[in-house]
């Protein structure tokens, strides 16, 4: 039987491996500023250093409108002071 994984094109597996990378890279802890945040379960990521736990992406730490919303709340909180 041949490998599973060259069944399908070229662009579609290029896709996947990337998430697959994302989903076990370790990412920078907001609190400890360790790089020590791994995927625990979907949308779930804990510091390993400070056990500090996030809600995320559900293959990465942080979503694209997630980083729009901090950005806007962080503008926001400038702009009362």
């Amino acid at each position: 039987m041949a490998n599973s994984s060259i069944r399908y094109g070229r662009r579609i597996r290029k896709t996947v491996n990337a998430i697959r990378r994302n989903k076990i890279a370790l990412y920078r802890c907001e609190v400890c500023g360790k790089t020590a945040v791994e995927r625990i379960d979907t949308s779930i990521w804990r510091c390993r250093h400070c056990n500090t736990t996030y809600a995320g992406g559900a293959y990465t730490m942080t979503t694209p409108l997630g980083v729009v919303s901090k950005q806007q709340i962080r503008a926001l909180g400038k702009s009362g002071d």
